[in-house]
């Protein structure tokens, strides 16, 4: 769905719904931090703050929003002191940069969390019982860049080497011998690009090809994720077929995307803010995981890089731009 026509359906149909029933105090103006790498009037903010609605918090109303959009890694020394003052209710936030700063300078507000493995990274003690302030959304990205990297492989079959671009503020030495391995075994050798920021990209991307990759894994990330556009006006450039995090991405112009709803995410975040406001400890909360998965191709994108797709895979996948 269109941005726009996604904007258009939640206005209407929140029109047209009730305010949610919930324990929430007579008077009281709730304060949830947002500090993800998302702009204020992306569809998954607007669902985010639908779904809040839908449950008895309405911005305007009884909830203010202490706003952190289009968080970057560089930002972390402003933008978590300055949430943290002004003290919100639940802080919302995701990868393991910013996310790990927020665990480290507060121990008291509920940190709401996405990011891609919070058990392994750290972030709660298992996850059936958080402990501590923090609870949220695994998104079981080891496991799904393996099976990104393997549809990668069987879109783009003449591919004998693959790149891996990684956001190097993320934990991945483990995971990425895992792929590696995947990757031999199916007689393709893995290749590793790191970008530190967004000013690492373009030439991190010219590296794949610089070494002969016919493909390239976008790894989970935030600031990847936020410098998408980058990423495949790159690899458009490069004729350099992509595979990225979020389904989305395809239907924004990259090759492929694979994994869950980047929206539907933010809907499900925003349920387990809302049981927090209500009174539910982030330690008693347990971490969730994404439920559904989409694979998108746009077959426009394969065009212009002169990349013939196989039949057989087209008919597997859920979505295909045309």
């Amino acid at each position: 769905m269109r941005r726009r026509d996604f904007i258009k359906a939640v206005a209407g149909s929140a029109a047209a719904w009730p305010l949610g029933a919930g324990a929430q105090e007579p008077g009281r103006i709730y304060r949830v931090a947002l500090v993800v790498p998302v702009g204020r009037d992306e569809p998954a903010i607007i669902a985010f703050l639908d779904e809040l609605r839908s449950q008895g918090f309405v911005e305007g109303q009884n909830l203010n929003i202490v706003p952190g959009f289009l968080a970057k890694n560089e930002q972390v020394d402003t933008i978590v002191p300055a949430t943290i003052q002004a003290a919100p209710d639940v802080i919302a936030t995701g990868g393991d940069l910013i996310a790990g700063a927020f665990q480290k300078s507060t121990k008291s507000i509920p940190l709401v969390v996405i990011t891609e493995d919070l058990v392994d990274a750290g972030f709660v003690a298992s996850m059936a019982r958080p402990g501590a302030n923090i609870t949220g959304i695994s998104l079981m990205s080891p496991q799904l860049d393996g099976k990104r990297q393997d549809i990668l492989i069987e879109a783009v079959p003449g591919a004998h080497r693959i790149a891996a671009l990684v956001d190097s503020n993320v934990s991945t030495s483990q995971h990425l011998k895992t792929l590696e391995q995947s990757a031999r075994m199916q007689g393709k050798e893995l290749f590793v690009i790191r970008a530190v920021n967004a000013g690492d990209i373009r030439a991190a991307v010219k590296d794949a090809i610089a070494h002969g990759a016919s493909g390239l894994n976008v790894l989970g990330s935030p600031m990847l994720h936020l410098n998408r556009h980058v990423i495949i006006d790159q690899a458009a450039a490069l004729h350099l077929p992509a595979i990225f995090q979020w389904p989305e991405t395809a239907e924004e112009g990259g090759l492929l995307g694979y994994g869950p709803g980047f929206v539907e995410l933010f809907r499900q975040r925003a349920a387990m803010v809302a049981k927090i406001l209500r009174g539910t400890k982030p330690s008693d909360l347990p971490v969730e995981q994404p439920s559904t998965f989409k694979l998108v191709v746009n077959l426009k994108s394969a065009k212009a890089i002169g990349l013939k797709i196989p039949e057989s895979f087209l008919a597997r996948a859920d979505e295909v731009i045309e």
